[in-house]
């Protein structure tokens, strides 16, 4: 026989030892009761404890206005257990009416979310299925069966075989039974308590794959916008490569220049064809993209060509770290933990017997006219009790899974949590960094512009060759093209951001902020926040 360690198991009471013994005796006739009660006040799950995470305070990548942020808070769900929220539709920041659209369009038949819905349905229910089995079970059955019974052969008195005929015979029967089985060490509740974990897992994660879905439509329209705007850029500067090169090519007829010319503004012309058919093919495959987002197929679904891109909101000066609570994967990978947690209890509880109360009647007759007669009654109640002896340690296996399966949980939530904030930092250090370099690099464009202006006048009074024009406007070209890609990849870093902090980045009340950090405010952030970056003049 296995001994059992009650401290390794990690048995627990609800009541201590005085108190039960003080109850048993003021109540003796009770004392079957008490005892079962006794029993189900053990409880084998041990005690729960959110994985604790050393957060800074703060984000590395703060704006300079900002020196403080809020105390990190682990991921929680309310006193409902309802999952985290997400920002009800955070997109609108941008003010586009057609990616408002898109994201109506999404939220009804992604299959992404579609999936998430059908995982969260059944993991629902689980959890009914192991409510049901803390209620008594209740079941009826009727049979009615006529049988011949062969009569065979016999000797008689002088020693012949006499045949004996068959008989033939009725039975009926109708019964009612119940069994119910106490939960004497937890191990039903347990397993209700990480059953219900497990759905609201589930559906943080629901919440989870609806935001991703709406921040990779949110990006793929981005993209596509993008480049329709370097499509309508390329167009633009082809038909101007096409005037320089009939230009060139009168010129080169008059005999001003030499065919180098020619040749140089023709592979000007063609280059900027080959990066035109480039543009019109990414673009296509993110309207692609965006059909497979909205649950359509490519050929039910065109978006008209407007080639102007959103404009990022911007970046509060000041996000709290408690942001992240209202990540769903946070909180997702947060219950799940308590769920593998509850585990090790129904593990624990093998070790101990089990108690089933089960009870039977009906009746039984030969006759069905008279099967509901007293006589005909029969019934049988009683405990079972089941202990197994020896399993050749497949508990002491089980136990040590549901912890290895409570540690991975716990490492699982640490590594979200990290990544939530690399996501965060990364992502701001981007949004401002590209705010600045977006302003540069429309600078950039408006000197590479003049440059082509001088060079253009230069060149039609036959100072310099057609070469300095060329360099120009391929400097205007690149100048243009590096601005698109600039204000893609800002909101880029915007969307991303919005989505990691699931939506939502309320400015922080600078003075509270203070007070939890016991730290002087020393401007106000409420000014700061609230400033937005000038955005430089759309490419023409």
């Amino acid at each position: 026989m296995q001994e059992i360690n009650l401290n390794q198991i990690g048995l627990k009471f609800r009541m201590n030892k005085r108190e039960k013994l003080t109850f048993l005796k003021s109540s003796p006739r009770l004392l079957p009761l008490v005892a079962a009660l006794f029993l189900a006040a053990c409880s084998m799950q041990p005690l729960y404890q959110v994985p604790q995470m050393q957060v800074p305070a703060q984000f590395k990548e703060a704006t300079p206005q900002a020196a403080q942020f809020g105390i990190w808070q682990a991921a929680r769900h309310g006193a409902d257990g309802q999952p985290v929220l997400v920002s009800a539709q955070w997109w609108t920041v941008y003010g586009d009416a057609v990616l408002n659209q898109l994201q109506d369009a999404a939220a009804k038949a992604n299959p992404s979310v579609e999936q998430a819905v059908a995982r969260l349905r059944a993991a629902q229910a689980s959890v009914a299925s192991s409510r049901a089995a803390q209620l008594p079970t209740l079941g009826t059955t009727g049979s009615g069966s006529r049988a011949l019974t062969g009569g065979g052969t016999y000797s008689n008195t002088n020693g012949e075989n006499v045949a004996r005929s068959g008989s033939i015979n009725n039975n009926f029967s109708l019964g009612l039974s119940a069994s119910w089985e106490l939960d004497l060490w937890g191990k039903l509740s347990g397993a209700v308590d990480s059953s219900r974990a497990s759905a609201q897992a589930s559906g943080d994660d629901l919440a989870a794959a609806r935001l991703s879905t709406q921040a990779s439509v949110a990006q793929t329209y981005f993209s596509l916008r993008a480049a329709e705007a370097q499509a309508v850029l390329q167009q633009e500067s082809l038909e101007a490569y096409e005037q320089s090169l009939k230009l060139t090519q009168n010129r080169y007829k008059a005999g001003v220049v030499s065919s180098a010319d020619v040749a140089q503004a023709e592979s000007q012309y063609k280059s900027t064809q080959a990066q035109l058919l480039e543009s019109q093919t990414t673009r296509a495959q993110y309207e692609h993209a965006l059909a497979a987002l909205l649950g359509k197929a490519p050929a039910a679904f065109s978006l008209p060509v407007t080639g102007v891109l959103p404009t990022p909101p911007a970046v509060p000066a000041m996000l709290a770290s408690t942001l992240l609570e209202q990540r769903p994967d946070i909180a997702a990978a947060e219950r799940r933990v308590f769920a593998a947690n509850a585990q090790i209890g129904v593990a624990r509880a093998a070790y101990f017997p089990s108690l089933t109360l089960s009870a039977s009647a009906g009746y039984r007759n030969s006759m069905l006219s008279e099967l509901l007669n007293a006589p005909n009654l029969f019934w049988s109640l009683g405990p079972a009790l089941a202990l197994n002896l020896f399993d050749g340690g497949a508990r002491n296996a089980a136990v040590e899974s549901a912890r290895a399966s409570l540690d991975l949980a716990a490492a699982t939530y640490k590594q979200t949590v990290l990544t939530a904030l690399q996501e965060v930092e990364d992502n701001l250090v981007a949004a401002t960094h590209l705010t600045q370099e977006e302003a540069l690099q429309g600078e950039a464009l408006v000197a590479a512009q003049k440059s082509l202006t001088v060079a253009n006048n230069q060149y039609k009074a036959g100072i310099v060759a057609y070469l300095n024009v060329l360099s120009a406007q391929t400097t205007v070209l690149s100048a243009q093209n590096n601005l698109i890609s600039v204000k893609n990849r800002r909101l880029t870093a915007v969307n991303t951001l919005l989505k990691n902090v699931a939506g939502r980045w309320e400015p922080v009340d600078g003075k509270a902020v203070a007070q939890a950090a016991n730290q002087p405010v020393t401007q106000s952030v409420t000014q700061s926040v609230t400033q937005s970056v000038t955005q430089p003049a759309a490419v023409q």
